[in-house]
């Protein structure tokens, strides 16, 4: 965990944002691998490995918030 209290906020924000909405148009990639998700079409080993990449940062995002509001001072 101490990896994760190194990465910036800022940064696994801009990453989340950017990785998790490209491309924005016609919509979010991250949007449609989810939809392929609960429709069982997400079969090609390829399209995981794209909605784990894509949604790595969104993870890393809210490991680090719950780190954040659990850790106790000092």
């Amino acid at each position: 965990m101490a990896i994760l209290d190194k990465i910036p906020f800022a940064i696994l924000l801009i990453a989340a944002l950017a990785l998790g909405l490209a491309p924005f148009f016609p919509e979010p990639h991250l949007w449609e691998k989810l939809k392929m998700l609960v429709a069982g079409t997400l079969v090609k080993p390829v399209d995981i490995l794209d909605l784990l990449m894509h949604a790595a940062p969104v993870l890393l995002l809210v490991a680090k918030m719950i780190r954040m509001a659990t850790r106790t001072g000092g």
